[in-house]
């Protein structure tokens, strides 16, 4: 999917050059923010800075919106009312949204730089992880580095022997062909006859039998290859490429202690701007004004009004949709036709960390052709004794999200553990506690992200200032799903917004 994404240009590294600069505000213009998430956070610290008057209504409780955590303790109640109460050890914790930051991710890391938003290394890649299909090897899982290794080997000696049998001289010179076939030995691991086969040199990639020691008896025994023909059907190498996309390159970082530290450090600074439990009901404008109609949730559902000479809206499409307005039909039209992503989070507590103390795997990703999709190991606390929270299940689209979506809470967690233990057969016993978050049932989103393939045709009628409105948020930008989308569209739009209000 990021693949075909980054051909398309959704998927590509930021464009952020660097703090954006409003000068010039009008003394008194009033903005009015909606939605205190990544693009509405930013759009208010910016845009006091430039000497607006700015105020912000949030739906929830805190600010911050995907980018959330939780902790033990938290109460997380989701559409159709199923509540779910956390009761993870002190310390411990699961993103049911962004869990990650891509070091290429250029806003987002600024942003944590200037409002001192400690980060940590990421683990995105771990070659003792897991590789999974129910289909191949009798089901049993692969470690990575196993199958990364044979794969290139066994396609590099299939590749150097055509090279060699003069099969590609039509296409590489006489040059070229020892060059190439010198490069092939390196990268795949081939002996000087072009062969991929069990050595203490392949086994310095794929690992060893048993490792080289000290003392009596200390030297290392080489791994036997997997088969060829099994490899290649069994169709792991699938798993392999996403860790050389570019938002999955090294180093991946994260804040420490939860990626909602991003949301608190920008709460720090604008927090006093921020309305909460506002449920936004009614957004109006006309030539003089924006005036929004809101129910205190806090207090009984009291209706309030707020004024305001522009607005910036980062309300998801997906509840905006909802919401009595009277925006312009070219937007209105995009905001009621915009699909979103679906996607399931579990975050699994255990009793010990058995991945490390029995399989030595800190940190990474195991990856699986079962409905979970993947199993992310904490990147941090390692080798600490006690309870420990990995992410049991990432689904993202498909009808396997759809499926998580019919279930209640602890039907997701236990397929998690049911789809689990087939690669890890500890999880039964070291089970602790669990916690389930489809988003299709996130009450503030309704949804993971927005959709905009084969829709690119709406794109500019959706960032366009709506006289008074200007929308913003992750759904608005070509890094879908990320906060670096979040927050790069909202730069644009409160520039463009800037721009129009000093230069009418």
């Amino acid at each position: 999917m990021y693949n075909a994404m980054t051909a398309m240009g959704h998927a590509q590294p930021s464009s952020y050059s660097g703090p954006i600069q409003l000068d010039g505000a009008p003394q008194g213009t009033k903005i009015l923010i909606l939605g205190a998430g990544l693009a509405g956070m930013t759009a208010a610290l910016e845009m006091r800075a430039a000497g607006y008057e700015v105020e912000v209504l949030e739906f929830r409780e805190k600010a911050g919106g995907r980018c959330w955590t939780l902790r033990s303790g938290d109460t997380y109640t989701e559409l159709g009312g199923a509540t779910q109460n956390v009761d993870f050890a002190d310390g411990n914790y699961i993103n049911p949204g962004p869990w990650r930051l891509p070091h290429n991710h250029y806003a987002v890391i600024d942003y944590c730089r200037r409002l001192n938003v400690p980060l940590e290394p990421f683990v995105q890649t771990n070659y003792n992880a897991y590789v999974h299909r129910g289909d191949a090897f009798g089901g049993a899982p692969q470690r990575m580095k196993h199958i990364l290794t044979d794969y290139r080997g066994h396609v590099s000696e299939l590749l150097a022997k055509a090279v060699d049998q003069g099969k590609l001289d039509g296409m590489v010179t006489q040059e070229d062909r020892e060059v190439l076939i010198e490069s092939l030995r390196s990268f795949g691991v081939l002996n000087d006859k072009n062969a991929y086969v069990k050595s203490l040199q392949t086994s310095d990639y794929r690992g060893y039998d048993k490792q080289a020691g000290g003392g009596v008896g200390a030297a290392p025994i080489p791994s036997d290859p997997l088969d060829p023909s099994e490899v290649l059907q069994s169709r792991l190498w699938t798993m392999l490429a996403t860790h050389e996309t570019m938002n999955h390159h090294a180093p991946m970082f994260q804040p420490i202690g939860g990626m909602d530290g991003i949301a608190k450090g920008f709460e720090r600074e604008v927090g006093d701007l921020i309305t909460y439990n506002a449920k936004v009901v009614s957004l109006q404008q006309d030539d003089s004004g924006v005036t929004v109609t809101w129910e205190d949730t806090a207090n009984g559902g009291a209706t309030r009004t707020t004024t305001a000479d522009y607005c910036v809206c980062t309300i998801p499409f997906s509840i905006l949709g909802q919401i009595d307005h009277n925006l312009s039909s070219s937007l209105a039209n995009v905001i009621w036709g915009m699909p979103y992503n679906g996607s399931t989070k579990v975050g699994l507590e255990f009793k010990r960390r058995f991945w490390e103390q029995d399989e030595d795997i800190y940190g990474g990703i195991t990856y699986t052709d079962q409905a979970i999709t993947q199993i992310s190991y904490p990147s941090t606390g390692y080798l600490s004794d006690g309870p420990a929270v990995l992410l049991g299940g990432y689904t993202w689209r498909g009808a396997d999200t759809f499926k998580f979506n019919a279930m209640q809470p602890a039907e997701r967690i236990e397929w998690a553990l049911r789809m689990g233990e087939k690669i890890h057969p500890q999880y039964r016993e070291e089970f602790k506690a669990g916690v389930a978050v489809s988003w299709h049932k996130v009450p503030w989103v309704l949804g993971c992200s927005g959709i905009w393939e084969d829709r690119e045709r709406d794109y500019e009628d959706a960032v366009a200032i709506d006289n008074r409105v200007v929308c913003a948020g992750e759904h608005l930008s070509y890094l879908p799903a990320w906060q670096e989308g979040a927050i790069l569209s909202s730069l644009d739009a409160i520039s463009r917004l800037h721009d129009k209000i000093i230069n009418g």
